[in-house]
């Protein structure tokens, strides 16, 4: 029964960091998408797909921290962190739907630094602390 727990708490923390990398993916292209937004006829085409990458690589964090957190026996933080990101991750898109790049970048450079926090955060928490314990 122990080795069932520890082996799902292990699946469940490498779906959490899984999602925060393919996270920071879908952020990082969205930066290279903003440029191309400036200077390309696609690129706007391209920035709105990767918004909705994002979006649901946002949801899916959300997911994977509820399952780590929950199920899993870990601490909640990431899942508090995963609220967050979910919040932000509004305000882009209320913001860039209404062409305020004065507020949508900065946030979007916040985000990505914020995602950047939580991967390393995640990659450096040692796999053999036991679930729900702190450090």
């Amino acid at each position: 029964m122990a080795t069932a727990r520890i082996t799902t708490a292990s699946r469940n923390r490498t779906f959490l960091k899984v999602s925060i990398a393919l996270q920071a993916v879908s952020l990082f292209y969205q930066a290279v998408t903003a440029g191309l937004l400036l200077s390309t006829s696609y690129g706007e085409l391209l920035h709105g797909v990767g918004a909705r990458v994002m979006y649901a690589a946002t949801l899916l964090y959300l997911i994977a921290a509820i399952l780590a957190w929950r199920p899993g026996g870990g601490s909640p933080r990431p899942v508090l962190y995963a609220s967050g990101f979910l919040v932000l991750a509004s305000a882009q898109v209320v913001l860039g739907i209404a062409h305020e790049p004065a507020l949508h970048v900065p946030l979007g450079v916040l985000m990505l630094g914020l995602n950047v926090l939580a991967l390393g955060q995640v990659l450096t928490t040692r796999l053999s602390e036991r679930p729900g314990r702190r450090s």
